[in-house]
């Protein structure tokens, strides 16, 4: 048989982290080993997009940009990839073109190489701008098939979207198998089908989660494809990736072989075990709700997704129940693929379905987008009793969802103002507003200082004996990734209170002042003006309750006007607040008009499932 080495792909720098680590390894961690991986061979590390752009800013204090730079820096031989969400780019909405191309032009700037480019319902009209850019800056643009199983997602359904690809000008195709849904004679038809048919590299990226990848892997081979993702073993499988050395291992001595040197990739796993053991992060294992995803068809990452907000809402036992109900609430909305952002729209639907034990009684704005089309073209039909539900008298967007964006970079420049140095800066803020704000005000010139070694109301510099500006970074890190919910520190008249999910308070003598990472918080003052003091009023005043556990917004994005006030009168469906969930922007709307009489949360505060947020007098 004719040699034809396997190429093979390495995620540990992004998916796999991602998948078993929540995305919270850090650059820090990742550059003494850069150089033992750029010698490897492989044909690309994927160390970009996904959840990483937005796990620097809310959980790391880094900036993406910054990271894509420094790896670029380290590794000249490795082509760096990346998983951009086409017209999501690294979001969970759809952006401006023109933020689209500036984003790749910016990324391929910097250092990226590759760019694997998807769209979660495999609508390519989603996708084009994005291959455009690519190939504007001469980088590889990788068109992604999504994989799920589904009455409408059929051999065919996937050759016509890569097909399709090919003709939008893509340098290859991936089969992106994000739930573990392939099988290996699935993956044989498939590949064996698409090599037929498409004169372009095939490229398989497959998660570990029931343990069929590397079945799967071998008859992919077998059948044509040319690339693969592995991981590094300490960070191989279950919710990622089958391990590299066990795949280079077993196409030791057969035409496939890798090439690829076991001792040195060795080297590189034991410098990750020393990460995962100092990090306390768990191996990835398969389990027996893993396992079921050949049922339920819900991705290991989604699963523990849906575990952590169950625990926040106390319900962690009610995850049966909700594993039983995604299916439903899938099938009730077309089929979408279960990967980023639909995973997160359907599996929040799912929960609030369970716990309010009323089906589609509460429906977050983005499911509510989703079904109006504003994601794309949805795969099959829906139910005629949800659609009747929610597109009411507004008719479902039969075009490309993105040319019915209004905003402009202009606003978003307007919006960063002078805290933006450079186009990287107002990109991050026009994809993440909230986080890239609050980076850029914890890092702006003297900002440091005035958080973190002043009492900005009487300017008195505390400089001996006081915690430095890395000590509290550090400290707020801790109580943000840990079990710990308060921690107090005490030097001589200075208290530094830390609480998860609230603003560092900082007293002085007799003095408390509070900050977050540069902004203060609401004074006294606002509370009372928006009646958080108040203990009753009427009973036919309505109270509108948290849907979810989730992070409360009054304002659409940092600076802009808040959506009500007190005294705002307001009409049915207009927008009250948002709730951040699952990294979705929800809006609550108004069930019916009135006025407001109390905003009870403050801005930017972690809310409890059915905790009141405001208070409205109906008219």
């Amino acid at each position: 048989m004719k040699e034809r080495p396997i190429k093979i792909c390495d995620t540990t720098l992004r998916d796999a982290h991602q998948s078993l680590w929540a995305t919270r390894m850090t650059t820090e961690d990742m550059m003494p080993i850069l150089k033992n991986i750029d010698d490897i061979g492989f044909f690309a590390t994927e160390m970009w997009g996904g959840a990483t752009f937005d796990s620097c800013l809310r959980f790391l204090d880094e900036n993406p940009w910054d990271r894509l730079r420094i790896i670029k820096s380290h590794m000249r031989q490795t082509p760096l990839l990346m998983l951009l969400r086409g017209q999501n780019i690294v979001g969970y909405r759809h952006y401006p073109d023109d933020i689209v191309r500036r984003f790749v032009h910016a990324a391929a700037r910097t250092g990226m190489d590759i760019f694997r480019i998807f769209d979660a319902l495999n609508d390519t009209r989603n996708l084009k701008v994005s291959i455009d850019a690519v190939k504007e800056v001469g980088a590889h643009a990788q068109g992604a098939v999504v994989y799920t199983i589904s009455p409408v997602h059929t051999l065919e359904h996937y050759v016509e979207t890569a097909l399709e690809l090919a003709e939008m000008g893509v340098d290859s195709i991936c089969i992106k198998d994000m739930a573990a849904l392939l099988s290996p004679y699935r993956t044989y038809n498939l590949v064996k089908r698409m090599k037929k048919e498409i004169d372009l590299p095939i490229h398989l990226h497959c998660h570990y989660i029931g343990g069929m990848a590397p079945m799967n892997y071998l008859k992919a081979i077998e059948a044509g494809a040319d690339i693969i993702d592995t991981a590094t073993v300490p960070l191989a499988f279950g919710n990622s990736q089958p391990a590299t050395e066990m795949i280079v291992g077993a196409f030791k001595d057969s035409p496939y072989d890798s090439g690829l040197d076991l001792d040195s990739l060795y080297e590189i796993a034991e410098y990750f075990e020393t990460i995962r053991t100092k990090r306390g992060y768990k191996r990835g294992v398969t389990s027996i709700e893993h396992m079921k995803v050949f049922s339920h068809q819900v991705p290991g990452g989604m699963i523990s997704n849906l575990i952590s907000q169950l625990q926040e809402q106390n319900a962690v036992d009610r995850l049966k129940n909700v594993l039983e109900e995604i299916p439903k609430v899938r099938a009730e909305v077309g089929y979408p693929p279960l990967v980023t952002p639909l995973s997160q729209i359907v599996g929040t639907q799912a929960v609030i379905n369970i716990l309010t034990g009323k089906r589609w009684s509460v429906i977050p704005e983005e499911m509510k987008k989703y079904v109006r089309g504003h994601y794309g073209r949805a795969p099959g039909p829906m139910s005629a009793a949800i659609e009747e539900r929610i597109l009411a008298d507004t008719p479902r967007i039969t075009g490309r969802p993105a040319d019915l964006l209004t905003e402009t970079w202009e606003d978003y420049t307007k919006g960063i103002g002078d805290l933006a140095k450079s186009e990287e800066d107002v990109l991050s803020y026009a994809l993440f507003p909230i986080e890239t704000k609050k980076y850029l005000l914890a890092h702006a010139e003297g900002a440091e200082k005035a958080v973190f070694m002043t009492a900005a109301e009487t300017g008195a510099v505390r400089e001996e004996g006081y915690m430095d500006v890395s000590q509290i970074r550090e400290l707020i890190k801790m109580v943000e990734q840990s079990d710990v919910n308060e921690v107090l520190v005490e030097e001589g008249d200075v208290k530094i209170t830390v609480r998860k999910g609230e603003p560092l308070a900082v007293e002085l003598g007799n003095d408390t002042t509070t900050k977050e990472k540069g902004q203060a918080a609401s004074s006294q003052e606002e509370k009372t003006k928006t009646g958080a003091n108040e203990e009753s009023y009427p009973d036919n005043w309505f109270e509108v309750k948290a849907p979810m556990v989730g992070t409360f917004y009054r304002s659409p994005s940092p600076g802009a006007e808040p959506f009500v006030e007190v005294d705002s009168e307001i009409e049915q469906g207009q927008t009250l607040c948002i709730l951040e969930a699952m990294k979705l922007m929800n809006e609550i709307t108004a069930e019916d008009k009135g006025v407001i009489r109390h905003i009870l949360v403050e801005d930017s505060q972690p809310v409890e499932y059915g905790q009141v947020l405001l208070v409205f007098e109906p008219v």
